[in-house]
């Protein structure tokens, strides 16, 4: 039930890196997160390299922030290495709808 999140700007993004587990429990303190550096115009990048646990609430937190985002001429971009999470954004089919990337200099240098 912990989930550490740091935010930090670079090159000209915000970067939020979160640790932990994203669960029912802890996705409304990334969503406040997001919230707290605005999902509107510009990209937002989100590390979760350090999370190794998700489940289907923080899942439906992130399609909906993306989807804000999106609303405000936003971009979502995902920093992850995980196995366990890449396989399910893969049986998810959230591969698709969001830009995932292995580490955070290929997400910032990304067109």
């Amino acid at each position: 039930m912990n989930l550490s999140i740091t935010i930090e700007e670079r090159d000209g993004l915000d970067i939020v890196h979160a640790g932990g587990d994203l669960d029912v429990y802890t996705a409304p303190q990334l969503k406040a997160a997001l919230d707290q550096i605005g999902l509107t115009e510009g990209t937002i990048v989100l590390d979760l390299s350090e999370v190794h646990f998700i489940d289907s609430t923080a899942l439906g937190m992130l399609v909906a922030a993306r989807q804000e985002s999106r609303e405000n001429a936003g971009e979502i971009r995902l920093v992850m290495d995980d196995p366990y999470l890449l396989k399910i954004f893969r049986i998810t089919g959230f591969d698709s709808l969001f830009s995932i990337y292995p580490d955070i200099a290929g997400a910032i240098t990304a067109v």
